[in-house]
């Protein structure tokens, strides 16, 4: 997660930030239904979230949505190991090569 300035949480507790700008979640195969469905619409009722990536754990594969000026969420898919993700939320790229640099990667 990525917050810009000072993290908002939510109640007294330091467990809940109410203010990301940018939230990676890395997929499982018990978890990426709920990640992509209920837990992302829940993310998309955050004001200041402008961009959600999965990361999927066992292949070269990252879904990136970007909320646009419009105010519309927009999906590109990478794939390839080649792939560079350009992130708009902090101004940065990565690589998959990159990103996936140390995970053995496995048949899902």
């Amino acid at each position: 997660m990525v917050v810009k300035d000072e993290p908002i949480y939510e109640g007294k507790g330091k467990t809940t930030i109410t203010n990301p700008l940018l939230i990676v979640e890395v997929l499982s195969k018990s978890t990426q239904g709920y990640d992509r469905g209920a837990k992302f619409k829940y993310y998309r009722s955050i004001p200041s979230l402008r961009e959600y990536l999965t990361v999927d754990q066992y292949s070269f594969a990252v879904e990136r949505f970007y909320k646009n000026s419009e105010e519309k969420w927009v999906l590109t898919e990478y794939e390839e190991e080649e792939a560079v993700v350009q992130l708009e939320s902090v101004e940065t790229a990565i690589a998959l090569r990159e990103l996936y640099r140390r995970v053995e990667l496995e048949d899902s």
